[in-house]
């Protein structure tokens, strides 16, 4: 027996555990016992126990690093422009004024940092932070137009997520993909992200009358990631990325000024719906529900696939023995449906999904949900109540850079890394073509359909399939989704099916 074990046997007066029966403040080593920063990390994956449905509390279950401030920081200017863009589509269809985007994110930041708090940093914390559906958001104006109500919208989102988490279907789907379905989905995300994020820079800088400045950020974005990653710094890439970004665009004289003053939302439920406040529509009757059933549909099923590119990032980031770490894509649905509802019934604007601009950056540090997922809400309550950060994250020198460095560019990488071996490239380049000719759902389903049953990708996996897996579940989900896309007009150069929908 060593003398370390002895000295745990005397402290604790109890019989010895197995290592991986010990809790993680016993398995727990300072910093400085290890060779270098990353391997204490690594460690410090390996070693937590997260427990579901049971308190996870701060130093006893896993500790802060600062780190951790990296992917806070990353997911809260993600979410000021996520939940930005959706009112502002919403009060674009609806002729709402400025006022209601502004205060309904601030509600919307408050509300999504209690549901942290709750779940991804204290009764789940392998479950991924409840963020915003961004695929959802070209969809919204159909919806208003074929006279949707966003509480009927959120509610049955909420309602189908929840079917589908407590049946562990999002497991299932995510099992049934290939790597090489997976990795040409990350492809195509990341790199129809990254070109979307120059683009919107280069608009901006355009028009300003400075055109040059978006040039000059995205090269210097680029040597600064490159030497990061050279250095082994790449976590450090959204914060250093942003301060750079948004120091050499006022240097160059683009124009910035803080706006948004210091204050709370109003926090009444029956405020936002009432008929003449908030979103002056009152409250939604059983035809707004029907009105929005497909679109629900569709919004949860489009779940899976975003799910899935995050849980495989994960994977690739994290070093071996960390799966009882790694983000659990049923509690994940489970958190973002209950969030969803609720939220949508307080009178909020998101539509939610994985939290993707959290995440990645947090998969590249190493480092776990939890403690990340605290700061996060501590970062969401100071932006919401300040309302100065607020206008600082949406800046699109700080804002398209962030995305770029931090989600979309390490989307492609992980990708990328998913397609070198093997017959993965032909499944990969279906999923490409299939998602531009339609949208990532569409082409995620189709794949994995076209793999599974062997006709591209490895013809040795499919083989060891049995008939459910081979091709009746995957058949199920693309008829879903393509008869749910056909219903609504999704499909390019089909009208649709429904006329209230044309």
């Amino acid at each position: 027996m060593s003398s370390a074990s002895e000295s745990l046997h005397i402290r604790t007066n109890k019989p010895i555990a197995n290592e991986g029966e010990l809790t993680y403040e016993q398995q727990h080593k300072p910093r400085a016992e290890f060779d270098t920063r990353e391997q204490y990390l690594e460690h410090e994956l390996q070693i937590m126990a997260p427990k579901r449905w049971r308190p996870n509390l701060p130093f006893k279950d896993y500790r802060f690093e600062i780190e951790d401030t990296i992917p806070a920081m990353a997911g809260t200017i993600g979410k000021v422009v996520m939940v930005g863009a959706i009112a502002a589509t919403f009060a674009g269809a609806l002729g709402l004024n400025e006022g209601f985007i502004l205060e309904n994110v601030r509600y919307e930041l408050l509300i999504a940092s209690v549901f942290i708090i709750l779940f991804s940093g204290f009764l789940l914390p392998t479950a991924n932070l409840a963020g915003t559906h961004g695929p959802l958001i070209p969809l919204i104006p159909i919806v208003v137009a074929a006279g949707g109500h966003p509480m009927a919208f959120g509610v049955l989102i909420g309602a189908f997520g929840l079917i589908l988490a407590i049946s562990k279907g999002g497991s299932m789907l995510a099992s049934l993909t290939s790597k090489g379905v997976c990795g040409g989905l990350l492809l195509y995300l990341g790199f129809v992200g990254t070109v979307s994020q120059v683009k919107n820079l280069f608009a901006w800088a355009e028009g300003i009358g400075m055109s040059h400045i978006a040039f000059v950020v995205i090269l210097c974005t680029i040597i600064l990631y490159a030497l990061l990653e050279h250095f082994r710094k790449r976590w450090l890439a959204v914060p250093l990325s942003c301060l750079l970004g948004g120091t050499l665009a006022f240097a160059m004289g683009a124009p910035f000024s803080f706006q948004t003053e210091p204050g709370l939302p109003n926090m009444n439920p029956m405020y936002w719906w009432g008929e003449d406040t908030g979103w002056m529509l009152g409250l939604p009757t059983i035809e707004h529900f029907m009105v929005v059933l497909p679109f629900a549909i569709l919004a949860v099923a489009m779940w899976s696939p975003d799910f899935l590119g995050h849980q495989v990032f994960q994977k690739i980031s994290y070093p071996e023995r960390t799966e009882k770490v790694q983000m659990n894509i049923d509690d994940t649905m489970t958190t973002a449906s209950i969030r969803q509802t609720f939220g949508s019934l307080l009178g909020g604007t998101n539509f939610t999904s994985s939290w993707g601009t959290y995440i990645v950056p947090a998969a590249i540090a190493k480092r776990p949900i939890p403690a990340g997922a605290l700061l996060t809400a501590l970062f969401c309550i100071i932006a919401a109540v300040w309302g100065y950060p607020m206008d600082l994250a949406i800046w699109q020198p700080v804002l398209c850079v962030a995305l770029i460095v931090g989600v979309f560019v390490p989307l492609l990488e992980a990708g990328m890394e998913m397609t070198r071996e093997g017959k993965t490239t032909q499944s990969a380049a279906i999923v490409v073509f299939s998602s531009a000719l339609v949208n990532p759902a569409f082409g995620w389903s189709l794949a994995m359909l076209l793999d599974n049953l062997g006709l591209v990708g490895c013809k040795e996996r499919s083989g060891e399939l049995n008939k459910m897996n081979r091709w009746v579940l995957p058949g199920i989900m693309f008829i879903v989704l393509t008869s749910v896309m056909a219903l609504v007009g999704l499909l390019p150069g089909i009208p649709a099916i429904i006329p209230s929908f044309r």
